[in-house]
Protein backbone atom coordinates (compact mmCIF):
# COMPACT_ATOMS: atom_id res chain seq x y z
CA UNK A 1 0.00 0.00 0.00
CA UNK A 2 1.29 3.41 -0.92
CA UNK A 3 2.97 5.42 1.88
CA UNK A 4 0.75 8.41 2.75
CA UNK A 5 1.93 11.78 4.02
CA UNK A 6 0.11 13.17 7.02
CA UNK A 7 -0.11 16.94 7.33
CA UNK A 8 -1.20 19.06 10.22
CA UNK A 9 -2.38 22.45 9.03
CA UNK A 10 -2.08 24.68 12.05
CA UNK A 11 -4.50 27.62 11.76
CA UNK A 12 -3.71 29.12 8.36
CA UNK A 13 -0.05 29.86 8.96
CA UNK A 14 1.91 26.62 8.74
CA UNK A 15 1.50 23.04 7.61
CA UNK A 16 3.80 20.69 9.50
CA UNK A 17 4.73 17.42 7.80
CA UNK A 18 4.78 14.66 10.38
CA UNK A 19 5.69 11.94 7.88
CA UNK A 20 7.04 12.16 4.36
CA UNK A 21 8.00 9.64 1.75
CA UNK A 22 10.19 12.10 -0.20
CA UNK A 23 13.96 11.55 -0.31
CA UNK A 24 15.89 12.75 2.72
CA UNK A 25 18.94 15.01 2.13
CA UNK A 26 22.22 13.16 2.40
CA UNK A 27 23.60 13.11 5.91
CA UNK A 28 20.45 14.66 7.30
CA UNK A 29 18.44 13.30 10.26
CA UNK A 30 15.20 11.65 9.19
CA UNK A 31 12.75 14.53 8.86
CA UNK A 32 9.80 12.57 10.19
CA UNK A 33 11.48 11.99 13.54
CA UNK A 34 10.38 13.89 16.61
CA UNK A 35 12.45 16.58 18.30
CA UNK A 36 13.77 13.93 20.69
CA UNK A 37 15.64 12.36 17.76
CA UNK A 38 17.54 15.58 16.98
CA UNK A 39 21.31 15.56 17.59
CA UNK A 40 22.17 16.38 21.19
CA UNK A 41 24.26 19.49 21.96
CA UNK A 42 27.36 17.39 22.71
CA UNK A 43 27.31 16.01 19.17
CA UNK A 44 28.62 17.98 16.23
CA UNK A 45 25.75 18.94 13.90
CA UNK A 46 25.68 17.37 10.46
CA UNK A 47 27.70 19.18 7.80
CA UNK A 48 25.44 20.29 4.94
CA UNK A 49 26.91 20.80 1.49
CA UNK A 50 26.05 23.55 -1.00
CA UNK A 51 24.01 25.44 1.59
CA UNK A 52 25.37 28.11 3.89
CA UNK A 53 24.54 30.62 6.56
CA UNK A 54 25.31 34.25 5.73
CA UNK A 55 25.78 37.13 8.15
CA UNK A 56 25.03 40.62 6.87
CA UNK A 57 25.83 43.82 8.76
CA UNK A 58 22.89 46.08 8.02
CA UNK A 59 23.12 49.86 8.00
CA UNK A 60 19.61 50.50 6.67
CA UNK A 61 16.22 48.87 6.29
CA UNK A 62 16.89 48.17 2.60
CA UNK A 63 16.73 44.37 2.20
CA UNK A 64 19.31 44.52 -0.61
CA UNK A 65 21.86 46.34 1.56
CA UNK A 66 24.30 44.59 3.83
CA UNK A 67 27.96 43.79 4.19
CA UNK A 68 28.74 40.09 4.56
CA UNK A 69 30.90 38.92 7.44
CA UNK A 70 33.04 35.82 6.97
CA UNK A 71 34.11 33.64 9.88
CA UNK A 72 37.90 33.88 10.26
CA UNK A 73 38.27 36.90 7.93
CA UNK A 74 39.37 39.91 9.99
CA UNK A 75 39.42 42.18 6.94
CA UNK A 76 35.67 41.82 6.57
CA UNK A 77 35.24 43.30 10.05
CA UNK A 78 36.97 46.48 8.88
CA UNK A 79 35.23 46.53 5.51
CA UNK A 80 31.83 46.14 7.18
CA UNK A 81 32.73 48.72 9.86
CA UNK A 82 31.91 46.25 12.63
CA UNK A 83 32.36 48.04 15.96
CA UNK A 84 33.87 45.47 18.32
CA UNK A 85 33.24 47.55 21.45
CA UNK A 86 29.57 48.32 20.71
CA UNK A 87 26.38 46.37 21.30
CA UNK A 88 25.66 43.75 18.66
CA UNK A 89 22.17 42.65 17.64
CA UNK A 90 21.71 39.48 15.58
CA UNK A 91 18.29 39.11 13.91
CA UNK A 92 17.35 35.50 13.14
CA UNK A 93 14.34 34.78 10.91
CA UNK A 94 12.21 31.66 11.10
CA UNK A 95 10.91 28.98 8.79
CA UNK A 96 9.82 30.36 5.43
CA UNK A 97 7.48 29.14 2.73
CA UNK A 98 8.50 31.88 0.27
CA UNK A 99 12.28 31.63 0.56
CA UNK A 100 12.45 35.43 0.75
CA UNK A 101 13.10 37.97 3.48
CA UNK A 102 9.97 39.30 5.15
CA UNK A 103 8.89 42.89 5.65
CA UNK A 104 9.23 42.82 9.44
CA UNK A 105 13.00 42.39 9.20
CA UNK A 106 13.47 45.81 7.64
CA UNK A 107 11.24 47.40 10.28
CA UNK A 108 13.22 45.79 13.08
CA UNK A 109 16.58 46.79 11.56
CA UNK A 110 15.44 50.41 11.25
CA UNK A 111 14.06 50.51 14.79
CA UNK A 112 17.26 49.07 16.27
CA UNK A 113 19.44 51.55 14.41
CA UNK A 114 17.27 54.46 15.53
CA UNK A 115 17.39 53.38 19.18
CA UNK A 116 21.05 52.23 19.32
CA UNK A 117 22.84 54.33 16.72
CA UNK A 118 26.34 52.96 17.40
CA UNK A 119 25.33 49.31 17.58
CA UNK A 120 26.03 46.57 15.07
CA UNK A 121 22.88 45.10 13.51
CA UNK A 122 23.52 41.76 11.83
CA UNK A 123 20.97 39.75 9.86
CA UNK A 124 21.46 36.00 10.07
CA UNK A 125 20.46 34.68 6.64
CA UNK A 126 19.70 30.96 6.77
CA UNK A 127 17.13 30.91 3.98
CA UNK A 128 18.83 27.91 2.32
CA UNK A 129 17.98 25.86 5.40
CA UNK A 130 14.70 27.54 6.37
CA UNK A 131 13.08 27.16 2.93
CA UNK A 132 12.53 23.42 3.41
CA UNK A 133 9.80 21.19 4.77
CA UNK A 134 9.19 22.37 8.31
CA UNK A 135 10.63 19.21 9.85
CA UNK A 136 13.80 19.57 7.75
CA UNK A 137 14.13 23.19 8.87
CA UNK A 138 13.72 22.13 12.52
CA UNK A 139 16.63 19.71 12.19
CA UNK A 140 18.74 22.29 10.36
CA UNK A 141 18.12 24.85 13.13
CA UNK A 142 20.80 23.20 15.24
CA UNK A 143 23.28 23.44 12.33
CA UNK A 144 22.55 27.16 11.98
CA UNK A 145 22.88 27.74 15.72
CA UNK A 146 26.30 26.06 15.65
CA UNK A 147 27.40 28.30 12.77
CA UNK A 148 26.29 31.43 14.62
CA UNK A 149 28.13 30.24 17.74
CA UNK A 150 31.29 29.79 15.62
CA UNK A 151 31.01 33.40 14.43
CA UNK A 152 30.60 34.63 18.00
CA UNK A 153 33.62 32.58 19.13
CA UNK A 154 35.63 34.20 16.30
CA UNK A 155 34.51 37.67 17.38
CA UNK A 156 35.23 37.00 21.05
CA UNK A 157 38.89 36.42 20.19
CA UNK A 158 39.09 40.09 19.18
CA UNK A 159 40.01 42.80 21.65
CA UNK A 160 37.08 44.80 23.07
CA UNK A 161 34.40 42.34 21.92
CA UNK A 162 32.26 41.00 24.77
CA UNK A 163 29.54 38.36 24.64
CA UNK A 164 27.65 40.35 27.29
CA UNK A 165 27.07 43.00 24.60
CA UNK A 166 25.42 40.45 22.29
CA UNK A 167 21.62 40.35 21.94
CA UNK A 168 20.13 37.62 19.75
CA UNK A 169 16.62 38.30 18.41
CA UNK A 170 14.98 35.14 17.10
CA UNK A 171 11.55 34.95 15.51
CA UNK A 172 9.56 31.69 15.45
CA UNK A 173 11.98 28.87 14.56
CA UNK A 174 14.77 31.46 14.69
CA UNK A 175 14.25 31.73 18.45
CA UNK A 176 15.39 28.13 18.86
CA UNK A 177 18.34 28.82 16.53
CA UNK A 178 19.31 31.53 19.02
CA UNK A 179 18.98 29.01 21.84
CA UNK A 180 21.28 26.52 20.10
CA UNK A 181 23.82 29.30 19.46
CA UNK A 182 23.77 30.15 23.16
CA UNK A 183 24.23 26.47 23.98
CA UNK A 184 27.26 26.00 21.70
CA UNK A 185 29.14 29.29 22.17
CA UNK A 186 32.17 29.41 24.45
CA UNK A 187 31.02 31.73 27.22
CA UNK A 188 27.63 33.27 27.96
CA UNK A 189 25.63 35.50 25.64
CA UNK A 190 24.20 38.64 27.24
CA UNK A 191 20.60 38.33 26.09
CA UNK A 192 18.27 36.36 23.85
CA UNK A 193 14.76 37.52 22.96
CA UNK A 194 12.42 34.89 21.57
CA UNK A 195 9.66 36.40 19.47
CA UNK A 196 6.85 33.83 19.50
CA UNK A 197 9.19 30.81 19.36
CA UNK A 198 7.93 27.95 17.21
CA UNK A 199 5.79 25.37 18.97
CA UNK A 200 5.61 22.27 16.71
CA UNK A 201 8.35 19.75 17.63
CA UNK A 202 9.50 21.95 20.54
CA UNK A 203 6.53 21.94 22.92
CA UNK A 204 7.34 19.91 26.01
CA UNK A 205 10.84 18.82 25.02
CA UNK A 206 13.94 19.03 27.23
CA UNK A 207 15.69 22.42 27.64
CA UNK A 208 18.73 21.40 25.54
CA UNK A 209 16.46 20.79 22.55
CA UNK A 210 14.93 24.28 22.45
CA UNK A 211 15.42 27.83 23.68
CA UNK A 212 15.78 27.86 27.47
CA UNK A 213 16.96 30.17 30.30
CA UNK A 214 20.32 28.36 30.22
CA UNK A 215 21.18 29.80 26.79
CA UNK A 216 21.97 33.39 27.86
CA UNK A 217 22.39 35.56 30.90
CA UNK A 218 18.86 36.88 30.24
CA UNK A 219 16.22 35.19 28.10
CA UNK A 220 12.89 36.94 27.57
CA UNK A 221 10.09 35.59 25.41
CA UNK A 222 7.00 37.11 23.77
CA UNK A 223 4.16 34.61 23.17
CA UNK A 224 1.50 35.89 20.75
CA UNK A 225 0.10 32.85 18.92
CA UNK A 226 -0.40 30.01 21.40
CA UNK A 227 -3.90 29.07 20.29
CA UNK A 228 -4.17 25.36 19.48
CA UNK A 229 -5.49 23.85 16.25
CA UNK A 230 -5.65 20.07 15.93
CA UNK A 231 -3.62 19.80 19.13
CA UNK A 232 -0.70 21.92 17.88
CA UNK A 233 0.14 25.58 18.47
CA UNK A 234 2.17 27.71 16.03
CA UNK A 235 3.88 29.51 18.92
CA UNK A 236 5.16 27.56 21.89
CA UNK A 237 2.81 27.66 24.87
CA UNK A 238 5.11 26.66 27.72
CA UNK A 239 7.31 29.26 29.46
CA UNK A 240 10.89 28.86 28.21
CA UNK A 241 12.68 32.03 29.37
CA UNK A 242 13.54 33.88 32.53
CA UNK A 243 10.40 35.90 31.86
CA UNK A 244 7.65 34.88 29.44
CA UNK A 245 5.25 37.60 28.35
CA UNK A 246 1.78 36.64 27.07
CA UNK A 247 0.15 39.75 25.51
CA UNK A 248 -3.65 39.40 25.58
CA UNK A 249 -3.24 35.93 27.06
CA UNK A 250 -0.92 34.89 24.24
CA UNK A 251 -3.69 33.81 21.90
CA UNK A 252 -6.16 36.25 20.28
CA UNK A 253 -4.45 39.54 19.40
CA UNK A 254 -6.50 42.73 18.79
CA UNK A 255 -6.74 43.38 15.07
CA UNK A 256 -6.17 39.69 14.32
CA UNK A 257 -9.65 38.35 15.09
CA UNK A 258 -11.52 36.08 12.67
CA UNK A 259 -13.43 39.09 11.31
CA UNK A 260 -10.19 40.96 10.61
CA UNK A 261 -8.61 37.90 9.01
CA UNK A 262 -11.62 37.28 6.75
CA UNK A 263 -11.56 40.95 5.77
CA UNK A 264 -7.92 40.67 4.75
CA UNK A 265 -8.62 37.51 2.77
CA UNK A 266 -11.46 39.23 0.95
CA UNK A 267 -8.98 41.81 -0.34
CA UNK A 268 -6.44 39.16 -1.29
CA UNK A 269 -4.03 39.96 1.55
CA UNK A 270 -3.46 36.31 2.46
CA UNK A 271 0.03 36.87 3.85
CA UNK A 272 -1.16 39.67 6.13
CA UNK A 273 -4.05 37.59 7.39
CA UNK A 274 -2.16 34.41 8.22
CA UNK A 275 0.84 36.05 9.91
CA UNK A 276 -0.94 38.69 11.97
CA UNK A 277 -0.79 37.03 15.39
CA UNK A 278 2.55 35.28 14.93
CA UNK A 279 4.32 38.45 13.78
CA UNK A 280 2.65 40.57 16.45
CA UNK A 281 5.56 39.50 18.69
CA UNK A 282 7.99 41.27 16.35
CA UNK A 283 5.97 44.45 16.18
CA UNK A 284 5.58 44.55 19.95
CA UNK A 285 9.38 44.53 20.11
CA UNK A 286 9.61 47.22 17.42
CA UNK A 287 7.07 49.28 19.37
CA UNK A 288 9.21 49.02 22.51
CA UNK A 289 12.12 50.50 20.55
CA UNK A 290 10.42 53.41 18.82
CA UNK A 291 7.77 54.47 21.36
CA UNK A 292 9.93 55.02 24.41
CA UNK A 293 7.41 57.41 25.96
CA UNK A 294 4.60 54.84 25.65
CA UNK A 295 6.19 51.82 27.28
CA UNK A 296 3.97 48.80 27.80
CA UNK A 297 4.10 46.98 31.13
CA UNK A 298 3.38 43.32 31.87
CA UNK A 299 2.38 41.90 35.24
CA UNK A 300 3.30 38.58 36.82
CA UNK A 301 0.44 36.13 37.23
CA UNK A 302 0.06 32.39 37.57
CA UNK A 303 -2.26 32.14 34.56
CA UNK A 304 -4.31 34.13 32.09
CA UNK A 305 -7.67 33.56 33.84
CA UNK A 306 -6.46 35.15 37.07
CA UNK A 307 -5.08 38.11 35.13
CA UNK A 308 -8.41 38.60 33.34
CA UNK A 309 -10.10 38.76 36.75
CA UNK A 310 -7.92 41.73 37.67
CA UNK A 311 -6.07 39.94 40.45
CA UNK A 312 -2.50 40.50 39.18
CA UNK A 313 -1.56 44.18 38.85
CA UNK A 314 1.18 44.39 41.46
CA UNK A 315 4.71 45.70 40.90
CA UNK A 316 5.92 44.68 44.36
CA UNK A 317 8.99 42.42 44.45
CA UNK A 318 9.63 42.80 40.71
CA UNK A 319 6.18 41.54 39.70
CA UNK A 320 5.95 43.90 36.71
CA UNK A 321 8.31 44.77 33.87
CA UNK A 322 8.52 46.60 30.58
CA UNK A 323 8.23 44.35 27.55
CA UNK A 324 10.32 43.91 24.42
CA UNK A 325 13.55 45.88 24.48
CA UNK A 326 12.56 47.40 27.83
CA UNK A 327 12.27 44.05 29.64
CA UNK A 328 14.60 43.82 32.62
CA UNK A 329 16.32 40.84 34.16
CA UNK A 330 15.05 40.07 37.65
CA UNK A 331 16.91 38.06 40.21
CA UNK A 332 15.75 34.52 40.84
CA UNK A 333 13.17 34.70 38.05
CA UNK A 334 12.81 31.68 35.77
CA UNK A 335 9.80 30.76 33.64
CA UNK A 336 7.97 33.73 35.17
CA UNK A 337 4.68 34.29 33.34
CA UNK A 338 3.72 37.91 32.68
CA UNK A 339 0.50 39.28 31.15
CA UNK A 340 -0.82 42.50 29.68
CA UNK A 341 -3.48 43.89 27.37
CA UNK A 342 -2.62 45.83 24.20
CA UNK A 343 -4.16 47.93 21.46
CA UNK A 344 -4.56 46.65 17.90
CA UNK A 345 -1.88 48.97 16.47
CA UNK A 346 1.28 50.80 17.49
CA UNK A 347 1.67 52.27 19.99
CA UNK A 348 0.34 49.15 21.68
CA UNK A 349 0.25 50.54 25.22
CA UNK A 350 -2.96 50.54 27.21
CA UNK A 351 -3.67 51.62 30.80
CA UNK A 352 -4.63 48.82 33.19
CA UNK A 353 -6.88 49.29 36.22
CA UNK A 354 -7.88 46.92 38.96
CA UNK A 355 -11.36 47.57 40.34
CA UNK A 356 -12.68 46.19 43.60
CA UNK A 357 -16.44 46.45 44.05
CA UNK A 358 -18.01 45.27 47.29
CA UNK A 359 -21.62 44.21 47.02
CA UNK A 360 -23.11 44.92 50.48
CA UNK A 361 -26.56 43.49 49.84
CA UNK A 362 -28.78 42.30 47.06
CA UNK A 363 -32.45 41.85 46.29
CA UNK A 364 -34.07 39.19 44.11
CA UNK A 365 -30.86 38.52 42.20
CA UNK A 366 -31.30 34.72 41.97
CA UNK A 367 -29.22 33.38 39.02
CA UNK A 368 -28.97 36.74 37.29
CA UNK A 369 -25.49 37.79 36.16
CA UNK A 370 -25.33 41.61 36.10
CA UNK A 371 -23.87 43.22 32.98
CA UNK A 372 -21.89 46.17 34.32
CA UNK A 373 -19.84 48.83 32.57
CA UNK A 374 -17.82 51.64 34.09
CA UNK A 375 -16.81 55.01 32.65
CA UNK A 376 -13.71 56.78 33.98
CA UNK A 377 -13.74 60.57 34.18
CA UNK A 378 -10.21 61.95 34.50
CA UNK A 379 -8.21 65.16 34.35
CA UNK A 380 -7.18 64.50 30.71
CA UNK A 381 -10.29 62.89 29.22
CA UNK A 382 -13.16 60.50 29.78
CA UNK A 383 -13.00 56.86 28.80
CA UNK A 384 -15.52 54.94 26.76
CA UNK A 385 -17.86 52.69 28.79
CA UNK A 386 -15.64 49.78 29.83
CA UNK A 387 -17.27 46.36 30.36
CA UNK A 388 -16.69 44.60 33.66
CA UNK A 389 -16.22 40.98 32.63
CA UNK A 390 -17.70 38.60 35.18
CA UNK A 391 -16.16 35.14 35.31
CA UNK A 392 -18.55 32.84 37.12
CA UNK A 393 -21.10 34.49 39.41
CA UNK A 394 -20.77 37.83 41.11
CA UNK A 395 -19.83 37.49 44.78
CA UNK A 396 -22.55 38.70 47.14
CA UNK A 397 -21.36 40.22 50.41
CA UNK A 398 -17.86 39.94 48.99
CA UNK A 399 -15.37 42.19 47.24
CA UNK A 400 -15.38 41.40 43.51
CA UNK A 401 -12.25 42.17 41.51
CA UNK A 402 -12.26 43.22 37.85
CA UNK A 403 -9.71 44.22 35.20
CA UNK A 404 -10.46 47.17 32.94
CA UNK A 405 -8.16 48.98 30.55
CA UNK A 406 -8.29 52.09 28.41
CA UNK A 407 -6.48 52.95 25.19
CA UNK A 408 -6.30 56.62 26.17
CA UNK A 409 -4.61 58.19 29.17
CA UNK A 410 -7.49 59.69 31.15
CA UNK A 411 -5.09 61.21 33.68
CA UNK A 412 -5.97 61.27 37.37
CA UNK A 413 -9.41 59.73 37.85
CA UNK A 414 -11.86 62.11 39.49
CA UNK A 415 -15.11 60.15 39.36
CA UNK A 416 -16.70 56.97 38.01
CA UNK A 417 -20.03 56.08 36.48
CA UNK A 418 -21.22 52.51 37.05
CA UNK A 419 -23.94 51.34 34.67
CA UNK A 420 -26.03 48.17 34.93
CA UNK A 421 -26.94 47.72 31.28
CA UNK A 422 -29.22 44.76 31.83
CA UNK A 423 -28.74 41.15 32.77
CA UNK A 424 -27.55 37.94 31.19
CA UNK A 425 -28.28 34.45 32.37
CA UNK A 426 -26.91 30.99 31.96
CA UNK A 427 -29.11 28.54 30.06
CA UNK A 428 -29.59 26.60 33.28
CA UNK A 429 -30.58 29.77 35.14
CA UNK A 430 -32.92 30.81 32.35
CA UNK A 431 -34.61 27.39 32.38
CA UNK A 432 -35.08 27.56 36.15
CA UNK A 433 -36.55 31.05 35.88
CA UNK A 434 -38.93 30.01 33.10
CA UNK A 435 -40.15 27.06 35.15
CA UNK A 436 -40.66 29.34 38.15
CA UNK A 437 -42.41 31.93 35.99
CA UNK A 438 -44.91 29.37 34.69
CA UNK A 439 -45.79 28.57 38.29
CA UNK A 440 -45.71 32.15 39.56
CA UNK A 441 -44.67 35.16 37.42
CA UNK A 442 -41.69 37.07 38.91
CA UNK A 443 -42.14 40.81 38.61
CA UNK A 444 -39.74 41.61 41.47
CA UNK A 445 -37.14 44.35 41.10
CA UNK A 446 -33.54 43.10 41.00
CA UNK A 447 -31.18 45.31 42.98
CA UNK A 448 -27.62 45.50 44.35
CA UNK A 449 -26.20 47.84 46.96
CA UNK A 450 -22.73 49.24 46.21
CA UNK A 451 -21.30 51.97 48.45
CA UNK A 452 -17.74 52.31 47.20
CA UNK A 453 -15.31 51.24 44.48
CA UNK A 454 -11.58 50.91 44.97
CA UNK A 455 -9.28 51.46 41.98
CA UNK A 456 -5.61 50.68 41.45
CA UNK A 457 -3.62 51.82 38.40
CA UNK A 458 -1.27 49.17 37.06
CA UNK A 459 1.04 51.70 35.43
CA UNK A 460 1.38 54.10 38.39
CA UNK A 461 0.45 51.67 41.21
CA UNK A 462 -1.64 54.49 42.68
CA UNK A 463 -4.64 53.40 44.77
CA UNK A 464 -7.84 55.43 45.14
CA UNK A 465 -11.17 54.94 46.86
CA UNK A 466 -14.42 56.24 45.32
CA UNK A 467 -17.59 56.63 47.38
CA UNK A 468 -21.20 57.00 46.21
CA UNK A 469 -21.76 60.61 45.16
CA UNK A 470 -25.04 60.60 47.08
CA UNK A 471 -24.70 58.47 50.26
CA UNK A 472 -28.47 57.95 50.18
CA UNK A 473 -28.37 56.47 46.68
CA UNK A 474 -26.30 53.28 46.74
CA UNK A 475 -28.70 50.83 45.10
CA UNK A 476 -28.47 49.95 41.42
CA UNK A 477 -30.80 47.89 39.22
CA UNK A 478 -30.91 46.93 35.51
CA UNK A 479 -30.93 50.00 33.25
CA UNK A 480 -29.76 52.31 36.07
CA UNK A 481 -26.46 54.01 36.91
CA UNK A 482 -24.57 55.11 40.00
CA UNK A 483 -21.97 57.88 40.32
CA UNK A 484 -18.89 57.63 42.53
CA UNK A 485 -16.47 60.42 43.45
CA UNK A 486 -12.97 60.17 44.88
CA UNK A 487 -13.23 60.21 48.66
CA UNK A 488 -9.72 59.22 49.69
CA UNK A 489 -6.25 58.32 48.45
CA UNK A 490 -5.32 54.73 49.17
CA UNK A 491 -7.46 51.83 50.28
CA UNK A 492 -7.45 52.19 54.06
CA UNK A 493 -10.79 51.02 55.41
CA UNK A 494 -11.85 50.19 58.95
CA UNK A 495 -13.46 46.83 58.25
CA UNK A 496 -11.33 44.99 55.74
CA UNK A 497 -13.53 42.40 54.05
CA UNK A 498 -12.36 39.26 52.38
CA UNK A 499 -12.32 39.31 48.59
CA UNK A 500 -14.36 36.83 46.59
CA UNK A 501 -11.17 36.18 44.64
CA UNK A 502 -9.03 36.00 47.83
CA UNK A 503 -6.99 39.01 46.73
CA UNK A 504 -6.64 42.39 48.41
Amino acid sequence: MRHLAVWLCVGVVACVSLQDSSPVPAGHPREGDSASRLPKPDRKPTNVRRMQVNFYVRSSADPDSGCRLTIGDEQRLDICKFNLSAKSFFIIHGWTMSGMFEMWQGRLVQALREREKDANVVLVDWLDFAHQLYTHAVNYSRVVGKELATLLDFLEEKEHFQLQNVHLLGYSLGAHVAGFAGNYVRGTIGRITGMDPAGPMFEGVEPDKRLSPDDADFVDVLHTYTREALGVSIGIQMPIGHIDVYPNGGDVQPGCTLTDVLGSLAYGNFGDAVQCEHERSVFLFVDSLVNQDKQSFAFQCTDSSRFKKGICLSCRKNRCTGIGYNAKKMRNKRNSKMYLKTRADMPFRVYHYQMKIHVFSYKNLKDTEPAFSVTLHGTNSDSQPLPLEIYGQIGLNFTNTFLVYTEEDVGDILKLKLMWAGSTQTWYGLWKELRSYWVQPDNSQKELQIRRIRVKSGETQKKLTFCAEDPQLTNISPGKELWFVKCRDGWQVKNRTRSANSSL
